[in-house]
């Protein structure tokens, strides 16, 4: 495994990210429990979860998952730099959702209980809430730092203006702010290259990659619908939006001599912005199959032809449409 450290943080964290988002509704307990062993002996130190995840409203079942893994003792705990977040709806009454100072302090305290830790190494924040100011936010946030509850904070699916407003507030409280951006990113879907990049990059922010594989589609989708393999709705919607594409796109690999996969982590990893794009396993293999990406090198002339194939937003903001 190789290291780097959490966006201008001294935190040193495993260049991919365990996402836990599949624990419970795709993997059953004694299989999640066997990745997460297997993970931490292959070197990830860095796993990733969130309140809301095992979509049981209120339920936490996959911090729940977790909680009983790291109460299973041997150092599991000490080991790992755990995040999660806040922000989904985690029940029917008015409060129970979002960004309040009241919300973030029940939160913290139920991911608390479900973790069965002491404290969340990074608690990020799952949307931007558009109806609480961000002196509220910090308030609460500088709270459970001050507790030891919380030790870094970051944010998700935020925009790059939205990064901006939040640190430079938490820089007029002498707060630290942000230290890591989570946000959807892959070879498909590169929009957040205009302006969430940019401004990671300038208040130093971890840039931590969800749907790496866009879903799986970019995981070699068009051999595995040639096997038989059936992909979910949404899956198969970009399959036939970007046929052509993926089809140019698995020849390529093929080309080069790796997986679909393994391209596509490695083309993230090769951005000096990303920390650790997440990783999603269902099963073991997936697991074991994510390593190979921080072995793979794309020469110029592949990372040219991956442009060509899947084209950004033709760089950074205002340089991509104006001057």
């Amino acid at each position: 495994m190789i290291y780097t450290k959490l966006g201008r943080t001294g935190l040193q964290v495993s260049r991919l990210c365990l996402g836990t988002m599949n624990f419970g509704p795709e993997t059953d307990e004694k299989e999640s429990h066997a990745i997460m062993d297997e993970a931490e002996s292959l070197g990830f130190n860095f796993f990733d979860t969130a309140n809301v995840y095992g979509w049981k409203k209120g339920d936490g079942w996959t911090e729940q998952i977790i909680g009983r893994w790291l109460a299973l003792g041997g150092g599991r705990r000490e080991r790992i730099v755990l995040a999660t977040k806040v922000y989904g709806r985690m029940g029917d009454r008015p409060n129970e959702r979002g960004l309040s100072a009241y919300h973030i302090r029940r939160a913290c305290e139920e991911s608390l209980r479900r973790l069965q830790t002491d404290h969340i190494d990074l608690y990020q924040m799952h949307h931007i809430d558009r109806d609480t100011p961000w002196e509220e936010i910090w308030q609460a946030m500088e709270q459970l730092v001050r507790e030891g509850k919380v030790i870094y904070v970051g944010s998700s699916n935020f925009a790059g203006w939205q990064i901006a407003t939040a640190n430079q507030t938490a820089a007029r409280r002498n707060f630290m702010g942000l230290v890591s951006e989570q946000s959807i990113y892959n070879l498909q879907n590169r929009a957040i290259e205009l302006e969430v990049i940019p401004a990671s990059r300038a208040y130093g922010l971890g840039l931590i990659p969800w749907s790496p594989l866009a879903g799986g589609v970019l995981g070699g989708a068009i051999e595995k619908a040639k096997k038989g393999r059936r992909a979910d709705s949404e899956a198969r919607e970009l399959l036939a939006k970007h046929r052509p594409q993926l089809e140019q796109y698995e020849a390529l690999c093929k080309q080069i001599g790796e997986t679909p996969a393994s391209v596509a982590l490695a083309w993230l990893l090769a951005n000096p912005s990303v920390t650790a794009p997440i990783i999603g396993p269902r099963t073991m293999d997936q697991l074991k199959s994510s390593l190979r990406a921080l072995d793979v090198r794309l020469d110029e002339s592949a990372m040219k032809k991956l442009d060509a194939i899947w084209p950004g937003p033709g760089g950074e903001a205002p340089g991509a449409y104006a001057w």
